[in-house]
């Protein structure tokens, strides 16, 4: 554990360990949420996480889409975080949060479906609720379309269990997901100051072209 990423600063943790993280995620920044009085893990664009120990998943989305997926009967479950709906055709995603692939719908898809599944989870239990695909990009508005298209395409093509979505509009999102219970809280982001979300999502849209996509990986 000696390598993972926490953050107890300003926020006043019970004493004792940090709930244990799965194998392959000790890079997802975790902290303390003291408001809502649990252990949480911060995604950003491109990365996903996975927990089976009642923690919570946070993001902010713009244009972007998170899916959250979870085993309903055994309580494991996690969120991601893409950019662009489909990778190139023949492409792969290797199974870590971090992989450069899992910008894409397609990959991070598959990747997320398939720690859940190797930790534990069953495909027939799982449940899905996505969120998202905001136009927020004036100079790129049909990115949140093709995104809210691909994952409606992916859930009914793979035949799972769509709970509820939140998709579309001109607002950024907040999300916070309790995978154990399956609990969603979102708020859209009605009155930003500052581009900082329209201005990180520009950037890492324009990282995304010198990365490569390597490894690979099998949805089971």
């Amino acid at each position: 554990m000696s390598s993972e990423k926490f953050d107890i600063s300003n926020n006043l943790a019970p004493t004792g360990n940090p709930p244990p993280v799965l194998s392959g995620f000790s890079g997802i920044n975790r902290y303390w949420d003291k408001y809502h009085k649990v252990y949480a893990a911060k995604i950003l664009p491109g990365e996903y996480y996975v927990t089976m120990h009642g923690e919570m998943i946070v993001t902010v989305l713009g244009s972007c889409i998170s899916a959250c997926i979870r085993d309903s009967v055994f309580g494991i479950g996690g969120m991601n975080h893409f950019m662009l709906p489909v990778g190139e055709e023949g492409g792969s995603a290797s199974n870590t949060w971090n992989s450069a692939a899992t910008r894409y719908g397609n990959f991070a898809m598959e990747a997320l479906i398939n720690d859940i599944l190797k930790n534990g989870g069953r495909r027939e239990n799982l449940e899905v609720k996505v969120f998202g695909g905001g136009m927020i990009l004036e100079h790129m508005t049909d990115i949140g379309k093709k995104n809210i298209s691909f994952v409606r395409d992916f859930i009914k093509t793979e035949g799972f269990n769509l709970l509820a979505e939140d998709l579309g509009d001109i607002y950024p999102r907040k999300v916070h997901y309790f995978p154990q219970s399956g609990k969603i809280l979102m708020k859209k982001l009605r009155s930003l100051h500052n581009n900082t979300i329209a201005d990180r999502e520009t950037s890492y849209l324009d990282s995304l072209e010198s990365k490569p996509v390597e490894g690979e990986i099998d949805l089971f």
